[in-house]
């Protein structure tokens, strides 16, 4: 059996829609149920920020989680294929009325991606202030909690709704299939299959 990782969400819909043209099977979860076994597959149903964890601790055998995911948490996995879906953008976000100023002694940037955020302002030599939200993000340069946030954007239009303007794009994103080092040995066919496959369904869209 592969044990597969999806996050909540509008990613999972759509993974599972792969899935559903790939084997021409159901795929659906129960309402409110976590589980869905289906064949050779169990899918989970996983907090995007916790799917890493799933996998690299042998709780799932693949997942489908974000680039920024992967990037903010450095997680030792094959990454296997980028499924062209969840497209959205890692970007830092000011007031409408503000401007980025880099001749600040320090930037207090509010993310809940301390790690990009870290790596972007240190290759241009500016000091940092990191305040780690969960939440809530676009609230903090409108109360004078951070000059700036470094925030996921899909569309832009929360940003906007709050007054808040991208100023620069850190990183594009979309959902990449990863796997289990371990898997990847043991149930290497499996998972090349399933691959390739998943990569042919994306091809032909």
């Amino acid at each position: 059996m592969i044990k597969i990782a999806l996050p909540k969400g509008r990613i999972a819909d759509e993974t599972l829609e792969i899935f559903r043209k790939i084997f021409a099977l159901d795929f659906q979860f129960e309402d409110r149920k976590l589980i869905l076994d289906e064949g050779n597959f169990q899918f989970l149903m996983v907090r995007n920020q916790d799917i890493p964890t799933y996998v690299t601790e042998g709780a799932a055998d693949i997942g489908i989680v974000g680039l920024d995911v992967l990037e903010e948490h450095k997680v030792d996995v094959v990454r296997l294929l980028d499924m062209r879906i969840g497209q959205c953008k890692v970007c830092v976000g000011i007031r409408d009325q503000d401007v980025l100023d880099y001749t600040r002694p320090e930037l207090k940037i509010a993310t809940k991606m301390p790690n990009i955020a870290r790596n972007y302002f240190s290759q241009k030599a500016i000091a940092l202030k990191i305040i780690k939200l969960y939440g809530s993000i676009e609230l903090a340069p409108l109360v004078g909690l951070a000059d700036a946030i470094v925030d996921v954007v899909e569309t832009g239009t929360t940003m906007k709704q709050n007054g808040l303007k991208v100023a620069e794009t850190i990183m594009q994103s979309s959902a990449y299939l990863i796997a289990n080092k371990n898997s990847f040995i043991t149930k290497k066919a499996e998972i090349l299959s399933l691959y390739h496959k998943i990569k042919t369904q994306i091809n032909q869209k």
